[in-house]
C-alpha cells in the first residue's frame, strides 16, 4: 500500500496539472511515481528537468535505460525495475540486454563499461577508484560522458529512493528483481 499520496491529474493544482500534462503527452500515460511526485510540484519539476536535460546529452537513451536498471537492482527498487524495462524497450534495448542490464551486463563492450562504472559509482557512493576511471575511459568515454553516467546514476538513485519511501504502486508490468 502506498505511503505517500498521489495527485489526480484532473483535479491537480495548476502547476502540478501542467507538469502532469507534459508527462501524459510524452509517455501516453501518467505513471504513479509522477503522480506521487506531483504532491510537491517542485519535486516533479526537479525530476523532469534533470531527466530532460540528460536526454539531450551524449549518452543514448538505451544506455541511460540500462544505467537505470543497474540502479534499480542495486537499490532494490521494484517500481523502477519494472518501469525501465518498458522504457528500455521503447529505447531499443534488446531483450537480452534488458534481462542482464540490472546485473551490470551488456552485449556491447562500450555499454558494458558504462554499466560497470555506474555500478561502481553506486557501490562506492561516488568514491570510485582510479582504475574504475581508467577502465571507463579506455572504453571510449570522455569526461563529459563520465559526468553524464554519474548524473544518470544520481537521477535514478533519487527515483529509487522516492519509490521505496512512497511504496509506489507499480503500474507497469511487474518484472522480478534479479539477485545482486
Amino acid at each position: 500500500m502506498p505511503r505517500l499520496s498521489v495527485v489526480d491529474p484532473a483535479t491537480a493544482e495548476p502547476t502540478a496539472k501542467s507538469l502532469l500534462n507534459k508527462v501524459e503527452r510524452a509517455l501516453g500515460v501518467t505513471p504513479n511515481m509522477m503522480r506521487a511526485m506531483a504532491v510537491s510540484p517542485a519535486v516533479l519539476d526537479a525530476y523532469l528537468s534533470q531527466s530532460g536535460a540528460l536526454s539531450k546529452g551524449a549518452l543514448s537513451g538505451a544506455v541511460r535505460e540500462q544505467i537505470a536498471l543497474v540502479a534499480a537492482v542495486e537499490n532494490s527498487c521494484e517500481y523502477c525495475y519494472a518501469a525501465h524495462h518498458v522504457l528500455g524497450e521503447r529505447a531499443d534495448v534488446n531483450g537480452d540486454d534488458l534481462k542482464t542490464a540490472g546485473q551490470g551486463q551488456a552485449s556491447d563492450l562500450k555499454t558494458q563499461a558504462a554499466l560497470t562504472f555506474a555500478k561502481a559509482v553506486i557501490e562506492t557512493r561516488g568514491f570510485v577508484s582510479d582504475q574504475d576511471l581508467e577502465e571507463v575511459r579506455a572504453a571510449g568515454y570522455g569526461d563529459g560522458e563520465i559526468g553524464e553516467i554519474v548524473a544518470n546514476v544520481a537521477l535514478n538513485v533519487f527515483t529509487n529512493y522516492f519509490n521505496s519511501v512512497a511504496r509506489t504502486d507499480i503500474d507497469f508490468p511487474v518484472v522480478a528483481l534479479p539477485a545482486k
